[in-house]
């Protein structure tokens, strides 16, 4: 497959067929720097050579009764880590803050649970209220299914974007998770975006999926026409019911990657959740179809500090782009 002509199709804003997605999932390593070239130039045509970066915090931990068995905060999870209630709002403003240091264009509000309650939306609200008073930045919220009110009450209190991802194929979910559905998923996107919420949803990979399933949930997504694709990648955390599934090589993210660039070419697309553990020296390939990062870590696992991903980004050749009112 000659990886410049999807390029190209992808450029003129044409969907890659399920051939075309598959030779670039399934080509090989020596080729794998002709695939990333061919990306980039999707990228660079969309993106320029900007890159954004996004702090999460974890503002409520653990104590959920969904069993999605990725997750080391499930129902059915024995991962070791610090279980706590809803944050208060000092430490949300103070939060944001810290991630302005950061230069995050986005600061991404998660809290396990199945959705919010009334007392949690007047606590995210308010604290939401004064973090775009007084800090320039962008707030994206994680809070798990809601609907249409939920919805407009995060967009009233200045939340730009809704994340909630698909995570895999409408086929594969059932093997991933049964205490909600994919529809479920679906359902809360639409409320979102019926609420005027931009909408940020990805997937995982390495859950045991087949290339089928990473070129479904990838053409969902495209149809989606989210403004930001997530791309994590399993980190498996002991105690969790995926703690034995690890068999990613760099290489796979990477190409994962890539054909979620040229499925979405125009979107802000993240290497998000297990970028480090899975493409370890090979992390500042990822900058050639993503325009985007986390930094800091995720909700229960470490990641890069932001001073070592400037540096990776500067190296590169890339520029980070901030959030500013306007």
């Amino acid at each position: 497959m000659n990886f410049d002509t999807l390029a190209k199709k992808s450029i003129a804003g044409l969907e890659l067929d399920r051939q075309e997605c598959k030779s670039v999932l399934e080509s090989c390593d020596a080729d794998l720097m002709d695939l990333l070239a061919a990306a980039f130039r999707v990228r660079r045509r969309f993106c320029g050579m900007k890159v954004h970066i996004h702090v999460l915090t974890n503002a409520r931990s653990g104590l959920c009764p969904e069993d999605c068995n990725y997750c080391s905060q499930s129902v059915n999870s024995n991962a070791d880590f610090d279980k706590y209630p809803l944050i208060d709002r000092e430490a949300l403003v103070a939060g944001a803050q810290r991630a302005k240091e950061a230069k995050a264009r986005r600061f991404c509000i998660v809290t396990s649970g199945r959705g919010p309650s009334a007392r949690d939306l007047d606590q995210l609200t308010d604290a939401i209220r004064e973090i775009k008073e007084t800090v320039d930045i962008g707030i994206c919220c994680s809070l798990g299914l809601l609907d249409g009110d939920q919805a407009r009450r995060l967009r009233e209190a200045g939340v730009e974007q809704l994340n909630h991802n698909l995570n895999t194929s409408e086929r594969f979910y059932p093997e991933i998770c049964s205490t909600h559905t994919f529809q479920d998923r679906l359902d809360t996107l639409e409320a979102a975006r019926g609420a005027g919420l931009k909408l940020c949803t990805g997937a995982i990979f390495g859950q045991g999926e087949t290339h089928d399933d990473i070129i479904d949930v990838s053409l969902a997504l495209r149809r989606l026409d989210p403004q930001s694709v997530p791309v994590n990648f399993l980190h498996p955390i002991p105690g969790t019911l995926f703690e034995q599934v690890n068999y990613l090589t760099p290489g796979d993210c990477l190409r994962s990657l890539c054909l979620m660039r040229m499925l979405c070419p125009t979107q802000e697309i993240r290497v998000a959740g297990g970028r480090e553990y899975h493409l370890r020296q090979l992390q500042p390939l990822a900058l050639y179809p993503a325009n985007s990062l986390f930094v800091s870590g995720y909700l229960t696992t470490p990641g890069q500090g932001y001073q070592e991903a400037w540096q990776m980004i500067e190296d590169m050749g890339f520029e980070i782009e901030e959030h500013h009112r306007g």
